[in-house]
C-alpha cells in the first residue's frame, strides 16, 4: 500500500481542552509514526496520504463540533472512493454519554468504507451546567492513559500491517 510510509493522522478539536487533551495523549501514545493535525489544517492530501486516522473532538449539543464537522465537509468528496478500507478509531470528549457524536463519526467513515479497528473512547467529563460546559478541563490519569493506548495501539496495528 501507497500509504505505508505515512503517519496516522491524528485529527482534533477542542474547545475546553478535554479533546486537545485525549489528542496529544495519543500521538504520545504512537509516537513518531503518528502526525497531529489540528482539523482546521487538515487537507484532502492529508488524508491521503496517512494510513489510519484518529478523530479526536467535543461532542457539542449531541453532534461532533463544528470545526470537526467543517473539516469532514471539506475533505469528504475529494477522498471519497480513494481511501477505502483504512483503519479508523475515535476520542470523543462529552459532558454525558457521547453517543450522537460517536454515530455522527461513523456514519461519515461509513460512506468513506473506513474500518473501525478499535472501541470508542468516550470520556464523559460529566459537565452539565453552562459553567461546567464552558469551563477548562483537565483529564485525570486513567482518560490519558486510556488514549494514550488508543494511540499506540493504531500506531502498532498499522506498522504491523494488522490494518
Amino acid at each position: 500500500m501507497s500509504t505505508a510510509q505515512g503517519r496516522l493522522l491524528i485529527v482534533w478539536h477542542s474547545r475546553t481542552g478535554a479533546s486537545e487533551a485525549l489528542a496529544t495523549a495519543a500521538v504520545e501514545g504512537a509516537g513518531e509514526t503518528a502526525r497531529l493535525a489540528r482539523a482546521a489544517d487538515v487537507e484532502p492530501g492529508d488524508m491521503l496520504s496517512a494510513p489510519g486516522y484518529l478523530f479526536v473532538c467535543p461532542e457539542n449539543l449531541a453532534s461532533i463540533s463544528g470545526e470537526m464537522k467543517e473539516m469532514f465537509d471539506r475533505c469528504y468528496y475529494p477522498v471519497l472512493g480513494r481511501i477505502v478500507g483504512r483503519p479508523y478509531a475515535t476520542a470523543i470528549a462529552a459532558g454525558s454519554d457521547g453517543e450522537g457524536a460517536q454515530r455522527q463519526i461513523d456514519r461519515i467513515a461509513k460512506g468513506w468504507r473506513l474500518r473501525r479497528v478499535a472501541d470508542p473512547l468516550i470520556v464523559n467529563t460529566e459537565a452539565q451546567t453552562p459553567e461546567a460546559i464552558l469551563a477548562p478541563k483537565i483529564l485525570n490519569r486513567e482518560q490519558l492513559h486510556a488514549a494514550r493506548e488508543l494511540g499506540a495501539g493504531l500506531a502498532e496495528g498499522i506498522r504491523m500491517g494488522i490494518f
